[in-house]
């Protein structure tokens, strides 16, 4: 499973300089972890050629997407995060979709969700058969 691998770099000095903007942040990256986030949106429908071609666009954009599932009126994009705290891994997360809007092409949707949980809650979840799938196959697919 990717996590952080080989964009492990890009993504310390993107979060290095996502904190250093929140008051109180610029944490040490030694004592950054990872957060397994989960952001889903939705709205009014979009024909699904654009919402798949805006998705590919945002995971190609920023490769540490996971993967993303889509219908015409929402899609959900699963990733992990390294980051401090939760606190500081949910606001990027928040500002991911919005940021991203015009560059990607995303549909204008709203977020209506967010899940961030620790690395360690996400893999015992899995075990136990509670929690998200692990995401296979990686990429942007319909649901």
């Amino acid at each position: 499973m990717w996590e952080a691998g080989r964009y492990a770099g890009r993504r310390r000095r993107l979060v290095r300089r996502v904190l250093t903007s929140v008051p109180g942040g610029g944490a040490d990256e030694n004592d950054s972890r990872l957060w397994h986030v989960t952001l889903s949106v939705s709205g009014k429908p979009v024909p699904l050629g654009e919402v798949r071609r805006a998705l590919e666009q945002l995971a190609h954009d920023h490769p540490f997407l996971l993967t993303s599932r889509y219908a015409d009126d929402h899609a959900e994009i699963r990733y992990w995060e390294e980051a401090r705290d939760l606190h500081d891994a949910a606001a990027v997360a928040l500002r991911l979709w919005g940021e991203h809007r015009s560059t990607a092409k995303l549909p204008p949707w709203e977020i209506v969700g967010l899940e961030v949980i620790d690395r360690a809650t996400y893999h015992q979840r899995v075990a136990e058969g509670y929690g998200p799938p692990p995401a296979h196959p990686v990429g942007v697919h319909p649901y």
